[in-house]
């Protein structure tokens, strides 16, 4: 679910970004949410001395709002990607925007809860050393995540190579040889637009226990 939002009544809450340009910064206080309306953002961290590229967001995605949710420094960085057109929401002024509009405090409840299991998800992933086991935990997460999944037998994921990529903080020529190597074991059958896993508990068992050991 997205937000684009096409009303006078919150331009005064409009902020443009550069290309390139710090939105804000990992670990510094946050007090803002964004709504993208216009251009991309990249939302970036350090993972052992590394940056990692958790997510590109576009326009109607909502960013920044763990900080508002959990009163907690930004788990993240972001930046604009190209010129943005962005909302920007204080704390101060998030409950009468949802006071005010409540469609919108519906919405955005739906996503916050959404983004909040994302977020700790992604870095569940992140946090796995070895880098077959972040593409494991990626199957394993896209899966969890669509309720028509039946995990007991051959699923069927309809994502691609680039999308799985980004969700384990990998380079695609990396993650690409990983799925080659589960293609030609019989783990998985890797196709251009959809990952077709034979047994994803097999996959849950050895990514938890590594978990456990770790």
């Amino acid at each position: 679910m997205t937000m684009l939002i096409d009303n006078p009544i919150f331009d005064k809450f409009m902020v443009e970004y550069a290309p390139n340009e710090l939105i804000f910064c990992e670990f510094e206080p946050g007090n803002e949410f964004y709504i993208i309306q216009t251009g991309r953002v990249k939302i970036v961290k350090i993972v052992n001395n590394n940056e990692k590229t958790l997510d590109v967001l576009k326009a109607g995605d909502i960013f920044g709002e763990m900080a508002i949710l959990e009163e907690q420094p930004r788990s993240a960085s972001a930046i604009a990607m190209e010129q943005c057109k962005i909302l920007k929401f204080h704390r101060d002024n998030f409950d009468a925007l949802i006071q005010g509009n409540p469609q919108m405090a519906y919405k955005l409840l739906v996503i916050f809860s959404k983004r909040i299991y994302d977020a700790k998800r992604r870095l569940m992933i992140l946090l796995l050393e070895e880098p077959q086991l972040k593409v494991m935990d990626v199957l394993i997460m896209l899966a969890e995540s669509d309720p028509h999944i039946d995990m007991q037998g051959p699923i069927t994921l309809r994502c691609n190579i680039q999308e799985v990529a980004n969700w384990a903080g990998m380079q695609i020529s990396d993650v690409q040889k990983i799925l080659t190597h589960f293609n030609s074991t019989g783990k998985i059958e890797l196709f251009n637009d959809r990952i077709h896993v034979k047994n994803i508990r097999d996959f849950q068992r050895i990514v938890n226990s590594r978990r456990k050991s770790a």
